[in-house]
C-alpha cells in the first residue's frame, strides 16, 4: 500500500473556502500528514474549488487538464463547489482524478484517503444535507491575527444567476453555543478579529425559531467574548437587513462598521430577472437607514453588469444608483451563465465588448469616489489593526473598523495590536500614515 506523507491544498474563491480549507487541512495534519507549499513534492494535491465566476472555473480545469499529462503516482482530488456542481462529468472527464468531495462532507477526507488506498477506485462524497459533528469542528488557523467562523452554511434565495444552493444546499443555522464557544477557543489562540460567515448571514436563526437567537442577538452574544478585539460579519442580503441589526453595529463596540450590501444592479428589471426580491427603491431606503442610525458605517456591494437583457438604460440606473450611495468597497463583475442556474436559460445576448465597456465605466466612477473619499480623510486619525509586515519589511500593514487598508512604519512587534495612525497620504485603495509620537 502506497504511504501518504505529504499534502498540498489551493483554495479558490471566498472566505468560506479558505476555511473549509483549514477544516481539511487540519483533520489531515491530525492523521500525521505534513502540508507543504508546492504541488511537486506533496503526495496529495487537492483542489478546493469555486463556482461563482466562470474564471475560476476554468483555472481548476486548466490545472486538472495539466495533471492528466504528468499525474506520476499523487493522489488527486476536487472539493468545494464544483465537486457538487459539476459531480456528474467531472469524474468521467478527468480519469486520473481520484476522489471528490463535497462542501458538507468536509469530516470525510481521511475516509475518502483511506478508501483509495485499499480498494483503488475513485471516490466521491457529495451530500446536499449538513454534516452532523461539522459545526463543532474547530479548525486550526493559519492566520494569527483574524479569522473566519461559519455561522450559517446554505442559501435559500435562489438568485436567477448564482449555483449557491445547488453547491451548499438549504440555509442550517449553527447552534449559537458552539459559535461563542468557537470565539472563545479563537481568543485563547490570540485571535484579535473574527469574520461570521455565512451566504446570507443576515438570515441566521429563521430556520431555528426553537433557539430564539437570530443573527442580532448573535452578535451581543460574541461581543462579551474576552479577548476578541473586532467582529465582522458578510455577506448580507439586503432583504434580511434589519433596524435591529443596525442598532447592534451602532451600539457593540466590537462589532466594526462596515456592512458588505450587495446591490447587484440599479435597475428594478434586472433585480426582478436576478430574483433579488427587492426594489431599488427598497434597497435604498435601508441604506439611508443604516447611515441614519450609524453615521459613520461604510458600505460594500457586488454589481453585475452585462446580465440579459440590461440595456443602456438599465445600466445607467445602475450607475446612477452606484453614484448616489457611493460605495466605499465594490466589487464588480461583467455577467456569465453559470450552469444549472435560471438564468442560463436566458439568451446571454449582451456582447463580451459591451459587458466590457460598463464594466469599466463601473470601475471608472468608482476609483473617483474612492480617490474623492481618501483625500478627505487625510488628516484624521484611524484606529488599525496591525495584521502583518509589509514586503519590504519596514511597514504594518492593517484595516480600520470601517474596512480601509492602511500601511503605517512600525516594528513587527506591534503585529496583534491596535494602533491609533495619523493618515496622510494615499496611493490606489491604501491609505499611508504614521503613529504620532
Amino acid at each position: 500500500m502506497k504511504t501518504l506523507n505529504t499534502f498540498y491544498i489551493r483554495t479558490y474563491g471566498c472566505q468560506m473556502n479558505e476555511l473549509d480549507s483549514e477544516i481539511i487541512s487540519t483533520q489531515l495534519q491530525m492523521s500525521n500528514l505534513k502540508k507543504v507549499d508546492d504541488e511537486v513534492s506533496a503526495d496529495i494535491i487537492i483542489l478546493n474549488t469555486c463556482s461563482i465566476r466562470d474564471l475560476s472555473e476554468k483555472k481548476v480545469l486548466g490545472k486538472l487538464f495539466e495533471y492528466k499529462k504528468d499525474k506520476k503516482d499523487k493522489i488527486i482530488g476536487v472539493c468545494g463547489c464544483m465537486a457538487m456542481s459539476q459531480k456528474e462529468t467531472l469524474l468521467k472527464k478527468f480519469p486520473h482524478l481520484d476522489f471528490l468531495l463535497g462542501t458538507n462532507n468536509l469530516l470525510d477526507i481521511n475516509k475518502i484517503l483511506d478508501d483509495i488506498l485499499t480498494k483503488n477506485l475513485q471516490e466521491k462524497k457529495i451530500d446536499l444535507n449538513y454534516e452532523i459533528g461539522l459545526e463543532n469542528f474547530f479548525a486550526k488557523r493559519e492566520n494569527k491575527i483574524k479569522t473566519s467562523i461559519s455561522i450559517i452554511r446554505g442559501c435559500n434565495n435562489f438568485c436567477s444567476y448564482c449555483i449557491v444552493p445547488q453547491t451548499r444546499g438549504r440555509e442550517v443555522s449553527r447552534d449559537p453555543s458552539s459559535i461563542v464557544k468557537e470565539a472563545k477557543y479563537l481568543a485563547r489562540e490570540g485571535i484579535k478579529e473574527i469574520t461570521l460567515l455565512g451566504q446570507n448571514v443576515n438570515s441566521y436563526g429563521l430556520d431555528k425559531p426553537e433557539k430564539k437567537v437570530l443573527f442580532p442577538d448573535l452578535l451581543y452574544m460574541l461581543d462579551k467574548v474576552d479577548g476578541i478585539e473586532r467582529i465582522r460579519f458578510m455577506t448580507s442580503h439586503p432583504k434580511d437587513i434589519t433596524k435591529d441589526l443596525m442598532l447592534a453595529i451602532r451600539d457593540l463596540k466590537k462589532v466594526c462598521e462596515f456592512v458588505h450590501f450587495p446591490m447587484q444592479s440599479g435597475s428594478n428589471k434586472i433585480l426582478k430577472a436576478m430574483r433579488r426580491t427587492y426594489t431599488k427603491e427598497h434597497y435604498l431606503e435601508k441604506v439611508n437607514l443604516l447611515k441614519s442610525i450609524v453615521p459613520n458605517a461604510t458600505i460594500g456591494t457586488d454589481i453585475i453588469v452585462g446580465f440579459p437583457n440590461e440595456t443602456d438604460e438599465d445600466f445607467l440606473e445602475t450607475y446612477k444608483l452606484f453614484d448616489e450611495i457611493k460605495f466605499d468597497t465594490a466589487f464588480i463583475f461583467a455577467y456569465s451563465p453559470r450552469q444549472n442556474t435560471l438564468a442560463s436559460r436566458y439568451e446571454d445576448n449582451i456582447s463580451n465588448t459591451l459587458k466590457q465597456q460598463r464594466l469599466q465605466k463601473l470601475l471608472k466612477l468608482y476609483h473617483k469616489i474612492l480617490e474623492t473619499k481618501y483625500t478627505k480623510l487625510i488628516g484624521t486619525k484611524k484606529e488599525v489593526l496591525a495584521e502583518k509586515l509589509s514586503k519590504d519589511g519596514k511597514s504594518l500593514k492593517g484595516r480600520t473598523k470601517t474596512f480601509e487598508k492602511v500601511l503605517f512604519p512600525a516594528e513587527s512587534k506591534l503585529i496583534g495590536s491596535l494602533q491609533t495612525v495619523d493618515i496622510e497620504s494615499f496611493s490606489h485603495q491604501t491609505l499611508k500614515g504614521s503613529i504620532p509620537s
